[in-house]
């Protein structure tokens, strides 16, 4: 029996009670949404672009972390020490500049493109691509490799309620994803936004009361230290042990976050461009908070289970979870590990939303279009979205049910993926108004395509595929643009001036700003 069955074990009353609240709560936080949501499909998929900037920053950043945040960095950290942080670092670095250059303009160009919703209707307004190929294309990308990542983040949910609370995997899945499927089914966009507030907060709590009891338990800062030293005083280093090219790897991790759809489409929620500077501090804040958390969390670890006396640490990756299984009373430590389940399902709800908006906005009204249906009540929409939800989770639990490498290697591809893939394209079509719609489809396919050929050979083991791939994608999708013509160039240029001009607006209460051009 591992340290934390064993002492879960002596405390499963407690942790199952504060595992019951968690979800409770959850829960509440969905119905609360279903009640304030508008029943249309913008009012579903994107809370009517009404998010306040605290709860986008904080959903953005508890969408994006997962449980890697809690078990994974914590483990890598405490294996090769302070070296591991660089990736966290080029994440930080890269969810600034995200906010900074990506964020206004995005919320104001979605606005000014018809109003666009999903960033495949994005790409396909701003181009104003006739054929809908780019639209398909991004869609079909996202409802595929999205479907495989929320099967991962159920196979973890699984995994960590077996080890930690003695569940049954199957059953444990099913709790959690119940419970996700639930709030995300019914609040939509907004459920999944309020609740990744709540697990943004539960999780940076968490992070901080870890190490801190920890350094206390060991007597202080220096003792701690002193102890970390004593195990390894390379694991104080943050560069024994990584070349420059291993280290630029691991910044390059950030260059990911311009083409992840479950984070950047919090920016297309904001109430306005105005309102990023005040969303991006909260959120670069709580980023922050989370990696001093996280490398603490490491530092005590080496520190603690170093000393003569305490038991050895089985696996890296609990170490978080073992700790504050000794530091705290057990419903304490019930709540600190539902943190970890707080990332997961924070993930998955996000994941579930862009993939059933890309599955009825991108892929079943072109679908209807195309075919002469009848256009169909708002209503009717937002019941196909819950549909899709429930249509596309049903699916990653029977996935989730016998758990294959395979899945987490799509995984680890994903973020890469969608990086170079819609990075540059988005980069590209807020910065450069002359991008056409076969430079930005030629560009995303040469991006996706070396990113993945690229992991899959050793090639990866010296540089993350992620390099290779945003500067494939650039590189294709400018001279293709520079070769072919745009469809509507007067129309493209006047929304390109609109978007520019709304996004430097300063911050202000009103919602709308800007009537949306045909």
């Amino acid at each position: 029996m591992s340290i934390a069955s064993s002492i879960a074990s002596s405390g499963q009353g407690w942790q199952y009670t504060a595992l019951v609240l968690y979800f409770a709560a959850m829960i509440a936080i969905g119905l609360y949404a279903y009640r304030k949501t508008r029943n249309d499909l913008d009012g579903y998929m994107l809370a009517d672009r009404g998010l306040k900037p605290w709860v986008a920053a904080l959903s953005a950043g508890a969408s994006d972390m997962s449980g890697w945040l809690l078990m994974g960095l914590p483990g890598a950290l405490y294996v090769s020490g302070l070296v591991e942080s660089w990736i966290f670092i080029g994440l930080t670095v890269g969810a600034w500049l995200n906010w900074t250059f990506v964020a206004p303009r995005l919320r104001s160009y979605t606005e000014v493109a018809n109003d666009a919703i999903t960033i495949p209707s994005f790409f396909g307004k701003r181009l104003h691509d006739k054929t809908n190929v780019v639209r398909i294309v991004c869609g079909v990308v996202i409802l595929l490799f999205f479907t495989f990542y929320i099967s991962s983040g159920m196979v973890a949910s699984g995994k960590f309620a077996e080890s930690a609370f003695g569940f049954d995997y199957v059953w444990g899945m099913l709790s959690v994803a119940g419970v996700t499927m639930l709030y995300t089914l019914f609040g939509g966009f907004l459920g999944a936004s309020l609740t990744d507030v709540a697990q943004g907060l539960l999780v940076v709590v968490a992070l901080l009361a870890v190490p801190i009891m920890g350094v206390i338990d060991l007597g202080g800062f220096d003792a701690t230290l002193d102890g970390i030293r004593a195990v390894d005083p390379e694991r104080l280093s943050m560069f024994a042990g990584g070349s420059a090219l291993a280290i630029i790897s691991a910044c390059a991790w950030g260059l990911g976050y311009f083409g992840q759809p479950h984070i950047i489409v919090r920016f297309m929620a904001l109430r306005s461009p105005g309102d990023v500077p005040v969303a991006r501090r909260i959120g670069i804040g709580w980023m922050i908070l989370c990696g001093i958390g996280a490398v603490g969390t490491a530092l005590v670890g080496i520190a603690y289970f170093g000393q003569a006396g305490n038991p050895d640490l089985n696996d890296a990756e609990t170490v978080f979870l073992v700790l504050s299984q000794l530091l705290f009373h057990p419903f304490i430590a019930g709540l600190v590990l539902a943190a970890v389940l707080a990332a997961i399902m924070s993930t998955v709800s996000s994941q579930l939303i862009v993939c059933s908006s890309a599955l009825i906005e991108d892929l079943y009204k072109l679908v209807a279009a195309r075919a002469g249906w009848r256009e169909l009540a708002p209503i009717a929409y937002v019941r196909l979205g819950r549909l899709g939800v429930l249509v596309i989770a049903v699916i990653a639990l029977i996935m989730a049910l016998s758990p294959s490498n395979s899945i987490l290697t799509l995984v680890a591809f994903a973020w890469a993926g969608f990086g170079a893939a819609f990075g540059p394209a988005i980069i590209l079509s807020l910065y450069w108004r002359r991008l056409t719609t076969a430079g930005a489809l030629a560009g995303i396919i040469a991006g996706a395509a070396v990113a993945y050929v690229w992991g899959q050979t050793s090639l990866n083991e010296t540089m993350y595929e992620i390099i290779p791939g945003f500067l494939a994608n650039f590189l294709v999708a400018v001279p293709v643009s520079l070769m072919t013509k745009r469809s509507d160039p007067d129309a493209i240029d006047a929304e390109f001036d609109q978007a520019v001009a709304l996004a430097r607006r300063k911050r202000g209460k009103e919602h709308r700003v800007l009537e949306p051009t045909a």
